[in-house]
């Protein structure tokens, strides 16, 4: 676990999590094994954790693409308090909701969320250093607290976990899809159709290694479910309802329904024109409270820059 100062949290983390691999599990990679039995952490944290030896395969360190066998023992300990790098600034906050186990963040468009290559300061973590006294270590000492991701460009709702347990038990929500996460998202021309789901697989692209994109063999299932709200000729402003979390999902989705998000410099490249970011907003956020296991939902506002674009095209937001 990755602590900024001393937690005060009361509850302890149940380690070591230890396993024996069954035959319906045999003959998969230990990252893959672990990531199907542990969905609440990432596969590249997995990685990790089995790089620097905390995790044991038959009493012994090994790979993540080990092959598992039935009967195998695995055990898995949390990696030691890491001494975070990041530097805490002073960055404005607009917090929809905050108590001792996680925070809500209205984030804003331009506002990237964690420090990465090229980027190691003026970024949502930095922020979060500096306004919270513990987060957790899951996500490593680059994303401390991170349970999911919003684009730099991209505005709205997203949640953060400041222990371990409470960031466990949201990354269970997300893998079981049980999360509600509503977009608001403004697009090139007219849909011909008020309602729709698009079910197509995720992967990166096979040559643009940038992108995303749903022709790939290796894609992963993803569901967008969406509605018009307001409709021209020249643009929609839609809801989009997510039953998966994949990168870039609404806007790879939106592209291949041939109505990229408007402002989108990778998948509508030809339509930024007029516009200063991807029209893109994560409106709605509901999920479980993981301690008190209350149904809370919050709401976003939509930003000046939105509703400007959306007046521009000749719609109106309400």
């Amino acid at each position: 676990m990755l602590v900024l100062c001393s937690s005060s949290e009361t509850l302890k983390d149940p380690t070591p999590i230890e396993f024996i691999v069954s035959e319906n599990d045999a003959k998969l990679r230990l990252d893959h094994f672990l990531a199907k039995r542990l969905p609440q952490y990432s596969r590249s944290r997995l990685q990790q954790l089995i790089r620097g030896g905390f995790v044991r395969f038959n009493g012994a360190s090994t790979r993540p693409r080990q092959i598992v066998r039935a009967g195998d023992k695995i055990d898995l300990r949390e990696s030691p308090v890491e001494q975070i790098e990041t530097r805490p600034q002073r960055i404005p906050l607009d917090i929809l909701f905050e108590d001792d186990d996680l925070i809500v963040i209205n984030k804003p468009a331009g506002l990237t969320v964690h420090p990465g290559a090229g980027q190691r300061e003026h970024t949502l973590v930095n922020a979060l250093l500096s306004h919270c006294t513990t987060l957790s270590g899951i996500g490593g000492k680059e994303r401390p607290g991170i349970v999911h991701r919003l684009d730099k460009e991209t505005s709205g709702c997203l949640v953060v976990a400041k222990n371990d347990l409470i960031h466990r038990e949201l990354s269970r929500q997300f893998a079981d899809r049980t999360v509600e996460k509503i977009y608001l998202a403004l697009v090139a021309e007219k849909l011909r159709k008020p309602t729709g789901v698009i079910e197509e697989r995720i992967g990166r692209h096979p040559v643009h290694r940038q992108r995303m994109s749903v022709t790939t063999k290796r894609g992963r299932t993803a569901k967008t479910e969406y509605r018009v709200v307001r409709s021209n000729e020249e643009a929609s402003l839609i809801e989009c309802r997510l039953h998966s979390g994949r990168t870039h999902q609404v806007r790879v989705h939106l592209h291949h329904l041939g109505h990229p998000v408007l402002g989108d410099k990778v998948y509508g490249a030809r339509l930024v024109k007029n516009f200063p970011r991807q029209m893109l907003h994560a409106w709605k956020l509901g999920f479980r409270h993981p301690r008190t296991g209350e149904w809370k939902q919050f709401q976003a506002s939509v930003p000046d820059d939105f509703k400007e674009a959306v007046a521009g095209t000749g719609l109106q937001m309400a």
